[in-house]
């Protein structure tokens, strides 16, 4: 098994049964497709390992995930829609994985960073966490799967007034909605994290996998149903004036002058 992944924006160290997965991306930790790649490519790894019956999910930095770049020369979006169903190809990948992960949320999880934290079983999340479906100022359809995966845990009214507003939820109300599990100071968030994730690998690792597969029964596959309908309508709002002021807007720090067009 590796210690890293696609040059090492995905480390892999073990802690006991413990596999702790750290997602490093200067500056902001914004996705690709070859860096979500690498980090399901070690959940697989994972899997095929006995000995390791739990995963902490860390990110390097202030930001746990910036979310996709839609806009940057190198970025997801530089190739257009074509370049954000591969993504979503391998955030299907992540919602396959057969054992538990525990996310550590030390500061902002936007857009497809937000996705990421919810593929997570549990999330540990310091009172500077932020959460923040922001598609909307951007003028986009949320993606990675949110519109399914944020309301089963959060309800569907929380969910939607995340979506509709793109507000930011911060670490201590993100626990009290459930959307965090654990809330932990930021200078003991990882190592609550790694406590977490120790106690669920001291059980019988053959019946917390199953147990977690009747709990997650479908949810790949309804991902990768959401995401192909996500797609088609991000396909065709990124096409619009709203979502190049949108753009805009949000690298300018303002708000958008959106003209429903």
């Amino acid at each position: 098994m590796k210690n890293e992944y696609n040059g090492g924006e995905v480390k892999l160290r073990t802690e006991g049964h413990v596999a702790v997965l750290t997602f490093d991306r200067p500056a902001n930790n914004h996705v690709s497709v070859e860096s979500m790649r690498a980090l399901a490519d070690a959940l697989d790894d994972i899997d095929g390992e006995i000995s390791l019956r739990a995963s902490v999910l860390t990110t390097a930095g202030k930001v746990f995930c910036a979310g996709a770049d839609l806009v940057s020369p190198g970025g997801v979006g530089a190739k257009g829609m074509s370049g954000i169903n591969p993504l979503y190809v391998e955030a299907v990948r992540l919602f396959s994985a057969k054992k538990p992960i525990v996310a550590a949320v030390q500061g902002a999880a936007v857009g497809a960073g937000l996705g990421l934290a919810l593929v997570a079983d549990f999330r540990v999340v310091a009172p500077e966490a932020r959460f923040t479906a922001n598609f909307v100022k951007l003028g986009f359809h949320p993606g990675f799967g949110i519109t399914h995966t944020l309301p089963r845990i959060v309800g569907e009214q929380r969910a939607a007034l995340m979506c509709l507003t793109g507000r930011r939820v911060g670490g201590e109300e993100a626990a009290a909605w459930g959307l965090g599990d654990v809330l932990a100071p930021l200078d003991e968030l990882q190592a609550t994290a790694l406590k977490l994730a120790a106690e669920i690998a001291e059980n019988a690792p053959l019946a917390v996998q199953s147990t977690r597969a009747t709990f997650r029964a479908g949810l790949a596959e309804a991902v990768k149903a959401q995401t192909d309908h996500e797609l088609i309508e991000q396909s065709w709002l990124r096409k619009t004036k709203d979502f190049a002021e949108g753009v805009r807007a949000v690298n300018e720090r303002r708000a958008g002058n959106f003209v429903g067009a």
